[in-house]
């Protein structure tokens, strides 16, 4: 039996990250049934809904408008009205001002009901490789340099992968202030999820910033980088260079690569760690 949406209640929509078929039924319904669907852009979720013959009205709720427009949304949620919630892109609330509004009804005694669906950082982590047993979502870092290395120093000593998102024009700065914080880490960059030119970029920081910085930087990045080890502090001469490359290596991260990377690490010859390998 078909689910009978409630009145009342604010649905959480999450949508396509850029395929147009990932997205389920039930979404699909929900946005069909809802008497408004709130919109970070409305052109841009005007698109989407197009694709699947949607004609529910559009209402504009963003970060520059959010206070104004979530006591309207507030005000008519009251009244029994059913609105779906869409971000431009993925799970609703995720980097966007989505959670503001759950907040907002959530101390009005409003339900908020989240249907499940596309997620870009989760979407890049299950197919990297990297570590999914524990892993920590950061999201977008501060946009000026003066911001985003108190964060990264913040986060430095976190173990398990470390989930970012960010925007092309940065990501170059971004992955070298990353590098001088964090390390010389192992990282996967997800460059264009679920599009037609989806590509995983695997190796060092410093690796796939020189890669980008020849081939230039295009589309849409998360970027996955590896935890804290308790080897990167370790003497030089108590480090088993062997683990912390079979370690980079289990991150996807190229054999010869991994080698230059942790004799960089370590400040050892590329010939020591390599030799220290092929004992083991």
């Amino acid at each position: 039996m078909a689910e009978i949406f409630q009145r009342g209640a604010l649905y959480l929509c999450p949508t396509p990250i850029g395929n147009l078929e990932d997205i389920t039924y039930r979404t699909v319904r929900c946005l069909k049934e809802a008497d408004l669907i709130a919109a970070e852009d409305t052109r841009h979720t005007g698109r989407l809904l197009a694709a699947y013959a949607i004609d529910t009205p559009l209402f504009s709720y963003h970060e520059h408008n959010k206070a104004e427009k979530g006591r309207i949304l507030i005000e008519r949620l009251a009244q029994g009205q059913i609105i779906a919630l869409v971000s431009d892109a993925g799970m609703t609330g995720i980097c966007d001002p989505g959670s503001d509004l759950v907040r907002e009804a959530l101390s009005a005694n409003i339900p908020v009901i989240s249907l499940p669906g596309a997620n870009a950082g989760l979407t890049g982590l299950v197919a990297s490789g990297m570590d999914t047993g524990l892993f920590t979502f950061i999201g977008f870092l501060p946009k000026t340099k003066k911001h985003r290395i108190p964060v990264l120093e913040k986060i430095k000593s976190y173990k398990g992968t470390l989930i970012f998102y960010e925007a092309p024009h940065r990501l170059l700065a971004v992955l070298l202030e990353m590098e001088s914080v964090l390390g010389n880490r192992s990282v996967v960059l997800c460059r264009e999820l679920t599009k037609k030119h989806e590509e995983y970029i695997r190796g060092t920081l410093s690796s796939v910033r020189e890669k980008l910085a020849h081939s230039g930087v295009r589309g849409e990045f998360v970027i996955l980088a590896a935890g804290f080890m308790e080897e990167e502090t370790a003497p030089c001469g108590e480090t088993d260079y062997a683990a912390l490359v079979s370690r980079l290596v289990a991150a996807g991260t190229d054999k010869k690569e991994a080698v230059r990377a942790v004799a960089k690490q370590c400040g050892v010859s590329k010939r020591e760690v390599y030799q220290a390998t092929l004992e083991v």
